[in-house]
């Protein structure tokens, strides 16, 4: 018999991630516990959300590890946050920072730059997705909770981690919110995925290009919670509780493949939005300073920052692109490239057509 084969020993990279992803897993815990008040508010009932939750933390860290651990990615981080905490700019920084912030998560403006609808959709989504997590997470973690006081049926009492913040009355338009707060988080998703699926059905760049896995389970899996979301509503409100056993469970059950699939899926990008928003100062500070001119043609094409970094992440993961003459490739325009790769080709045409070897030098 052939012995089997021993599995290779994890490596460096994956021992680090994943513990980042199981301090995170930890830390949520924790936070539950502390939140929970030793889990006194916790609800029993929301354990299988809590669970999923956590493992997602785990993933979630895993993966954001790993992802921050590459060259490139690696590169960008430690410079944008080289570039933040410079003395003199944290002030100007941190102004830029904000308004970064407030461009890119907040108004979406680079995708209305793009497309229209296409910035509608996704803000639809973004916002709905967010309301919904701001009130289910800290519910599920029994961080907060409400509950109708002793001395009054008509009163309605709010709690954040035990502490009562507000009380108002049950017939309040304050009231009717809370209540229907996920009902307008579901209402905001179904409107996104809605315009979302009619612009994927009439661009045609859009349809050549994408993926059922990628594009189109996500929004299958928004659209799940969010129609069971809304089914409950109208079980309890209109139709006298007509299969709300039924619903919850399967209203369940979607959430939680929801949250399994955040990590591995297109929804990380949630996780790495935040930390992109740093390249924006990097391409800040690389346009004021020193730019890079063209080897070839002399003219400037990027910043020096960047070509110096690009050099650095080509060497790390051991790409060569030293040129025969002295200098880099990196050093040469990227119009300058295309000529040179149209007259290299031009070259071995014409010594194919003399008969000669295509990839001789004296060619």
């Amino acid at each position: 018999m052939t012995p089997a084969k021993r599995a290779p020993p994890p490596s460096r990279e994956a021992l680090r991630a994943a513990t980042v992803g199981l301090s995170a897993s930890a830390l949520l815990i924790l936070g539950i516990y502390v939140g929970s008040r030793r889990f006194k508010d916790f609800d029993v009932a929301l354990v299988p959300y809590a669970a999923a939750t956590v493992f997602a933390a785990f993933a979630l860290g895993y993966r954001y590890a790993i992802w921050l651990g590459r060259p490139p990615t690696k590169r960008y981080f430690q410079q944008s946050l080289a570039i933040f905490f410079t003395r003199g700019k944290i002030l100007a920084n941190t102004l830029g920072l904000a308004r970064a912030v407030y461009g890119s998560l907040f108004t979406q403006r680079f995708i209305r730059e793009r497309s229209t609808l296409r910035w509608l959709a996704h803000f639809c989504i973004m916002w709905g997705c967010l309301l919904a997590a701001a009130v289910t997470f800290p519910l599920s973690f029994g961080w907060i909770r409400f509950e109708t006081p002793r001395d009054s049926q008509e009163m309605y009492e709010a709690f954040v981690f035990g502490v009562r913040v507000f009380r108002c009355r049950l017939d309040s338009p304050l009231a009717s919110l809370m209540f229907n707060a996920l009902v307008v988080s579901a209402v905001l998703v179904l409107v996104g995925i809605f315009l979302s699926l009619y612009r994927r059905s009439r661009d045609r760049g859009v349809l050549a290009v994408q993926e059922a896995s990628s594009d189109l389970l996500p929004l299958i899996l928004l659209f799940a919670i969010s129609a069971t979301g809304v089914l409950l509503t109208i079980s309890t409100h209109f139709m006298n509780g007509f299969n709300y056993t039924f619903l919850s469970q399967f209203h369940a059950v979607t959430v939680i493949l929801t949250l399994l699939y955040i990590p591995f899926g297109k929804f990380f990008h949630i996780v790495q939005r935040p930390t992109q928003i740093g390249v924006q100062l990097y391409k800040q500070e690389g346009a004021a300073g020193e730019q890079a001119k063209c080897a070839r043609c002399g003219e400037p094409f990027a910043s020096a920052l960047q070509v110096g970094d690009l050099k650095r992440v080509q060497a790390e993961l051991g790409i060569r692109y030293g040129l025969a003459g002295g200098g880099h490739y990196q050093d040469v325009c990227p119009p300058c490239r295309r000529k040179n790769l149209a007259l290299l080709q031009d070259g071995m045409w014409g010594a194919v057509r003399r008969g000669g070897d295509p990839e001789s030098k004296e060619s």
